[in-house]
């Protein structure tokens, strides 16, 4: 991790780390807030709202290949770097049309689950997606988890089914009390996500694909602008009738025009840290790194929103999370140790 001098200097991977979980944590605040500025989950404008970040996006990506330099390496006090467009064909776009898919499915539910209950329930239900991944990883790939970490399994789900949990007043009895709509949009965007990332992998280890998209940061933009193009008719479907009072809105509400284009920058600039991190070190870094920002976000979007975590949510997300950093480590920690032994 230390020996890569070419990709900076530890401060710069701390930096990178740093500024990874702040855009995390500001995305999830800007994108509460403009959801709550088109009137929230009553307003039906989650998949406008999800879309028009993509657009974000893609006008970003397109200004990086216009100008060819990337300015997220300032953030780890180096040179801004060079992004020149992707050597693509058009026989390359449908390759990458399953990865955009599932990433536009994955962002759009996301956000939906975010709109219809808070960013702190939905962040709990995001933090099952190892359970997710693990059924889609078996069923569809043939790559199940090892049997230590099928035993997590039960943990991180656990955590989010007592997080779901609220006591009786009187008798203090515990009933399931969740928003199903919430619930149900984050299900389905742990299973995007799961796709996803088993999508990805295939892609870039077949072929010279990933070598002619000239990077990481290519491949993300170049997936943000397709998963933009697939959202678009999606949300003229399900919001057109609509569009028209969401532009009106978007035109005389400045605090929406602020938090929609800042939500869709820091949405862009996190995940583009999270990979940069990633690259940088260990699949076992990484995992713990973002456990750790699960944790943080949870945690301070509950105080910026004002709204405290209950005991149940406080320890099902605990639960939930620490079944997270386990699922993560666990065949490093114990299957390393069986192997010498």
């Amino acid at each position: 991790m230390a020996g890569k001098k070419e990709d900076g200097s530890m401060l710069s991977l701390v930096l990178y780390f740093a500024f990874w979980y702040l855009g995390n944590y500001y995305y999830n605040i800007y994108n509460k807030t403009a959801l709550n500025e088109t009137g929230g989950k009553t307003a039906g404008y989650a998949m406008t709202v999800s879309t028009m970040q993509l657009a974000v996006c893609t006008v970003y990506a397109l200004t990086l290949w216009l100008i060819r330099i990337n300015p997220i390496t300032i953030l780890g006090l180096l040179a801004p770097s060079k992004q020149s467009p992707p050597d693509l064909s058009a026989s390359d776009i449908p390759k990458m049309g399953v990865v955009a898919f599932c990433s536009a499915g994955a962002h759009s539910a996301s956000v939906f689950a975010l709109n219809a209950g808070s960013v702190t329930f939905g962040q709990i239900v995001k933090s099952g997606e190892p359970v997710f991944a693990a059924v889609v990883n078996t069923i569809f790939y043939g790559k199940p988890p090892s049997l230590l970490k099928t035993l997590c399994l039960p943990i991180i789900v656990g955590g989010v089914g007592f997080a779901c949990m609220k006591p009786d007043p009187v008798s203090g009895a515990y009933s399931l009390d969740f928003d199903i709509a919430a619930l149900t949009a984050g299900c389905i965007a742990n299973g995007m996500a799961a796709f996803k990332g088993s999508e990805n992998k295939k892609l870039m280890s077949g072929g010279d694909l990933g070598s002619r998209l000239g990077g990481v940061g290519n491949q993300f933009a170049v997936t943000e602008i397709l998963a933009f193009f697939i959202s678009l008719p999606i949300m003229f479907y399900m919001e057109g009738d609509k569009f028209g009072e969401f532009v009106k809105l978007f035109q005389s509400n400045q605090k929406l025009q602020f938090n929609l284009v800042m939500s869709g920058l820091t949405f862009y600039w996190y995940n583009e840290l999270a990979t940069m991190t990633i690259k940088k070190t260990g699949a076992l870094t990484s995992s713990v790194a973002n456990t750790a920002k699960r944790v943080i976000v949870i945690v301070g979007v509950a105080v910026a929103m004002k709204k405290p975590l209950s005991y149940e949510e406080k320890v099902g997300a605990a639960v939930a999370v620490a079944g997270v950093l386990l699922y993560s480590v666990i065949d490093d920690l114990l299957g390393s140790k069986s192997k010498k032994s």
